[in-house]
Protein backbone atom coordinates (compact mmCIF):
# COMPACT_ATOMS: atom_id res chain seq x y z
CA UNK A 1 0.00 0.00 0.00
CA UNK A 2 1.37 3.42 -0.91
CA UNK A 3 2.27 5.80 1.90
CA UNK A 4 -0.27 8.66 1.94
CA UNK A 5 2.29 10.93 3.59
CA UNK A 6 4.76 10.40 0.74
CA UNK A 7 1.98 10.98 -1.76
CA UNK A 8 1.06 14.23 -0.04
CA UNK A 9 4.70 15.37 0.07
CA UNK A 10 5.11 14.71 -3.65
CA UNK A 11 1.81 16.29 -4.65
CA UNK A 12 2.36 19.53 -2.75
CA UNK A 13 6.18 19.61 -2.76
CA UNK A 14 6.59 19.97 0.99
CA UNK A 15 9.56 19.32 3.24
CA UNK A 16 10.15 16.46 5.67
CA UNK A 17 9.74 18.96 8.52
CA UNK A 18 6.30 19.96 7.24
CA UNK A 19 5.25 16.31 7.00
CA UNK A 20 6.43 15.78 10.58
CA UNK A 21 4.25 18.67 11.74
CA UNK A 22 1.26 17.22 9.91
CA UNK A 23 1.94 13.83 11.52
CA UNK A 24 1.72 15.51 14.93
CA UNK A 25 -1.52 17.18 13.79
CA UNK A 26 -2.91 13.80 12.68
CA UNK A 27 -2.02 12.22 16.02
CA UNK A 28 -3.72 15.03 17.94
CA UNK A 29 -6.80 14.74 15.73
CA UNK A 30 -7.14 11.02 16.39
CA UNK A 31 -6.67 11.54 20.12
CA UNK A 32 -9.08 14.47 20.53
CA UNK A 33 -11.69 13.04 18.19
CA UNK A 34 -12.44 10.35 20.77
CA UNK A 35 -14.00 12.97 23.05
CA UNK A 36 -14.83 15.89 20.73
CA UNK A 37 -16.66 15.48 17.43
CA UNK A 38 -14.04 17.14 15.23
CA UNK A 39 -14.41 15.02 12.08
CA UNK A 40 -16.40 11.97 11.07
CA UNK A 41 -14.50 8.96 12.47
CA UNK A 42 -14.80 7.24 9.10
CA UNK A 43 -12.56 9.89 7.52
CA UNK A 44 -9.60 9.35 9.87
CA UNK A 45 -8.22 6.46 7.81
CA UNK A 46 -7.99 8.71 4.75
CA UNK A 47 -7.24 12.00 6.47
CA UNK A 48 -4.13 12.73 4.35
CA UNK A 49 -6.42 13.02 1.33
CA UNK A 50 -9.81 13.80 2.85
CA UNK A 51 -8.60 16.59 5.13
CA UNK A 52 -4.95 17.50 4.53
CA UNK A 53 -4.85 17.42 0.71
CA UNK A 54 -8.37 18.83 0.52
CA UNK A 55 -7.09 21.82 2.50
CA UNK A 56 -3.70 22.14 0.81
CA UNK A 57 -5.18 22.44 -2.69
CA UNK A 58 -6.41 25.94 -1.85
CA UNK A 59 -2.90 27.30 -1.60
CA UNK A 60 -2.23 27.25 -5.35
CA UNK A 61 -5.38 29.33 -5.89
CA UNK A 62 -4.36 32.11 -3.49
CA UNK A 63 -2.53 35.30 -4.55
CA UNK A 64 1.22 35.12 -3.96
CA UNK A 65 1.35 38.58 -2.36
CA UNK A 66 -1.17 37.73 0.38
CA UNK A 67 -0.40 38.97 3.89
CA UNK A 68 -3.52 37.94 5.85
CA UNK A 69 -5.50 34.68 5.66
CA UNK A 70 -8.69 34.14 7.65
CA UNK A 71 -10.44 30.78 8.01
CA UNK A 72 -14.09 30.95 9.07
CA UNK A 73 -15.74 28.23 11.15
CA UNK A 74 -12.47 26.32 11.33
CA UNK A 75 -13.71 23.29 13.27
CA UNK A 76 -10.83 20.82 13.27
CA UNK A 77 -8.64 23.32 11.39
CA UNK A 78 -9.50 22.52 7.79
CA UNK A 79 -8.34 24.27 5.80
CA UNK A 80 -6.93 27.04 8.02
CA UNK A 81 -4.51 25.18 10.27
CA UNK A 82 -3.16 23.12 7.37
CA UNK A 83 -2.57 26.33 5.41
CA UNK A 84 -0.70 27.76 8.41
CA UNK A 85 1.58 24.70 8.57
CA UNK A 86 2.25 24.73 4.82
CA UNK A 87 2.97 28.45 4.55
CA UNK A 88 5.21 28.83 7.56
CA UNK A 89 8.36 28.56 5.42
CA UNK A 90 6.99 29.50 1.99
CA UNK A 91 5.13 32.65 3.16
CA UNK A 92 6.83 33.69 6.42
CA UNK A 93 5.08 37.08 6.45
CA UNK A 94 1.59 35.57 6.18
CA UNK A 95 -0.60 35.82 9.28
CA UNK A 96 -3.29 33.15 9.60
CA UNK A 97 -6.36 33.61 11.80
CA UNK A 98 -8.88 30.86 12.54
CA UNK A 99 -12.36 31.75 13.80
CA UNK A 100 -14.14 28.95 15.67
CA UNK A 101 -16.98 29.71 18.09
CA UNK A 102 -16.99 26.27 19.77
CA UNK A 103 -14.70 26.65 22.79
CA UNK A 104 -13.62 22.99 22.84
CA UNK A 105 -12.70 23.05 19.16
CA UNK A 106 -10.85 26.34 19.69
CA UNK A 107 -8.89 24.67 22.51
CA UNK A 108 -8.00 21.82 20.13
CA UNK A 109 -6.81 24.29 17.50
CA UNK A 110 -4.58 26.05 20.02
CA UNK A 111 -3.14 22.64 20.95
CA UNK A 112 -2.34 22.04 17.27
CA UNK A 113 -0.57 25.40 17.05
CA UNK A 114 1.41 24.67 20.22
CA UNK A 115 2.33 21.05 19.52
CA UNK A 116 3.29 21.62 15.87
CA UNK A 117 5.04 24.89 16.76
CA UNK A 118 3.07 26.69 14.08
CA UNK A 119 2.11 30.34 14.39
CA UNK A 120 -1.59 31.02 13.90
CA UNK A 121 -4.25 32.86 15.90
CA UNK A 122 -7.46 31.23 17.11
CA UNK A 123 -10.48 33.45 17.85
CA UNK A 124 -13.16 31.66 19.87
CA UNK A 125 -15.91 33.92 18.54
CA UNK A 126 -18.74 33.90 16.03
CA UNK A 127 -17.83 35.04 12.53
CA UNK A 128 -20.52 37.71 12.48
CA UNK A 129 -19.34 39.36 15.72
CA UNK A 130 -15.56 38.99 15.54
CA UNK A 131 -13.61 42.17 14.79
CA UNK A 132 -13.20 42.75 11.05
CA UNK A 133 -9.98 41.13 9.79
CA UNK A 134 -9.48 42.76 6.37
CA UNK A 135 -8.00 39.50 5.11
CA UNK A 136 -6.49 39.05 1.66
CA UNK A 137 -7.80 35.48 1.57
CA UNK A 138 -10.87 34.02 3.27
CA UNK A 139 -11.46 30.28 3.41
CA UNK A 140 -14.34 28.20 4.74
CA UNK A 141 -15.41 24.58 4.49
CA UNK A 142 -18.86 23.20 5.32
CA UNK A 143 -19.83 26.28 7.32
CA UNK A 144 -23.05 27.61 5.77
CA UNK A 145 -24.95 27.89 2.47
CA UNK A 146 -23.27 30.38 0.15
CA UNK A 147 -25.91 33.10 0.47
CA UNK A 148 -25.37 33.10 4.26
CA UNK A 149 -21.63 32.51 4.07
CA UNK A 150 -21.05 35.57 1.89
CA UNK A 151 -22.38 37.70 4.73
CA UNK A 152 -19.59 36.41 6.97
CA UNK A 153 -17.02 36.67 4.20
CA UNK A 154 -17.93 40.26 3.33
CA UNK A 155 -17.35 41.27 6.95
CA UNK A 156 -13.77 39.99 7.03
CA UNK A 157 -12.44 40.28 3.48
CA UNK A 158 -10.21 43.09 2.24
CA UNK A 159 -11.57 45.24 -0.60
CA UNK A 160 -9.42 43.41 -3.16
CA UNK A 161 -9.47 40.09 -1.32
CA UNK A 162 -10.28 36.60 -2.55
CA UNK A 163 -12.58 34.01 -0.98
CA UNK A 164 -11.77 30.32 -1.50
CA UNK A 165 -14.84 28.40 -0.42
CA UNK A 166 -14.99 24.60 -0.51
CA UNK A 167 -18.39 23.32 -1.63
CA UNK A 168 -19.95 19.95 -2.42
CA UNK A 169 -22.31 18.81 -5.14
CA UNK A 170 -24.69 21.71 -4.43
CA UNK A 171 -22.12 24.36 -5.42
CA UNK A 172 -23.85 25.48 -8.63
CA UNK A 173 -27.29 25.76 -7.05
CA UNK A 174 -25.83 27.65 -4.07
CA UNK A 175 -24.24 30.16 -6.44
CA UNK A 176 -27.55 30.64 -8.25
CA UNK A 177 -29.37 31.27 -4.99
CA UNK A 178 -26.68 33.62 -3.63
CA UNK A 179 -26.84 35.75 -6.79
CA UNK A 180 -30.35 36.82 -5.78
CA UNK A 181 -28.88 38.65 -2.79
CA UNK A 182 -25.24 39.27 -3.65
CA UNK A 183 -23.14 40.57 -6.54
CA UNK A 184 -19.77 38.81 -6.93
CA UNK A 185 -17.31 37.30 -9.36
CA UNK A 186 -17.08 33.52 -9.20
CA UNK A 187 -14.86 30.85 -10.70
CA UNK A 188 -15.73 27.23 -9.92
CA UNK A 189 -12.66 25.00 -9.77
CA UNK A 190 -13.05 21.19 -9.57
CA UNK A 191 -11.75 19.71 -6.33
CA UNK A 192 -8.63 17.57 -6.56
CA UNK A 193 -9.90 15.25 -3.83
CA UNK A 194 -13.63 14.85 -4.53
CA UNK A 195 -15.16 14.59 -7.99
CA UNK A 196 -18.47 15.94 -6.69
CA UNK A 197 -16.93 18.98 -4.99
CA UNK A 198 -15.65 22.36 -6.12
CA UNK A 199 -13.75 25.35 -4.82
CA UNK A 200 -15.49 28.64 -5.44
CA UNK A 201 -13.00 31.45 -6.04
CA UNK A 202 -15.01 34.57 -5.28
CA UNK A 203 -14.25 38.28 -5.30
CA UNK A 204 -15.79 41.76 -5.58
CA UNK A 205 -18.54 40.88 -3.10
CA UNK A 206 -21.31 43.36 -2.46
CA UNK A 207 -25.03 43.31 -1.87
CA UNK A 208 -26.98 43.12 -5.11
Amino acid sequence: MSDPRAGFADQFNVSRETIEKLEIYASLLRKWNKTINLVSPGTLDTLWVRHFADSAQLLSLAPQNMRKWADLGSGAGFPGAVIAVLTESSHPDLTVTLIESDQRKATFLRAVARETETSFTVLAERCESAARLEADVISARALAPLDVLLGYVSRHIARTGTALLSKGASAASEVELAEKTWSFTCESIPSMTDTDAAILKIGEIKLA
